[in-house]
């Protein structure tokens, strides 16, 4: 099998790309199949899935600075300071510097981007929808507190492993 065309690649759901998969690798496939599917929702808006949250954080936590928005939303202070910009000159967010902190600016949505928020929502709450569509409602509690257990640890340095002379610590 030297040719490299013979190889099949399996589809998603399928061998390691299934249940037999890496927990992580499966996670990123699913985040791959949610940001296609909002990238879709959202096209026609002309808003792209990290306009769309920094304009959900934005709106979540009114005041908010460039530097919080990066923390919450989990994208580099320089892709934020990117959006703002652009979201900026299009009427969408304005900037007002602290009075406390000279090179903090603080945002808020205009009218004009808090219409377009609540489109994008009405969206994404499709795509939200046919994520659980599946799940009775134990399953998606137990799916939640994973995830948010998963976000609120240090995997790299987390407790040993149950059954194992593992750490947990990586070198």
């Amino acid at each position: 099998m030297d040719d490299k065309t013979d190889v099949r690649i399996p589809e998603p759901g399928e061998g390691k790309r299934g249940e037999e998969g890496y927990l992580g690798y499966l996670l990123r496939q699913a985040a791959g199949t949610v940001r296609l599917a909002m990238e879709r929702a959202l096209d026609d808006l002309g808003v792209t899935p990290p306009q769309f949250l920094v304009m959900t954080m934005i709106n979540a936590y009114p005041g908010s600075s460039g530097a919080d928005v990066a923390r919450l939303t989990l994208l580099t202070p320089q892709t934020i300071s990117l959006i703002v910009s652009n979201l900026e000159k299009a009427g969408r967010l304005t900037r007002e510097a602290s009075a406390t902190h000279g090179r903090v600016q603080h945002m808020a949505l205009t009218e004009t981007g808090y219409a377009l928020l609540m489109k994008c929502r009405e969206r994404t709450q499709v795509v939200n929808a046919r994520l659980g569509a599946r799940l009775t409602p134990e399953e998606d509690a137990v799916v939640r507190r994973w995830l948010v257990d998963m976000a609120t640890r240090d995997l790299s340095v987390d407790a040993p492993i149950a059954g194992s002379s593992d750490t947990g610590v990586v070198k």
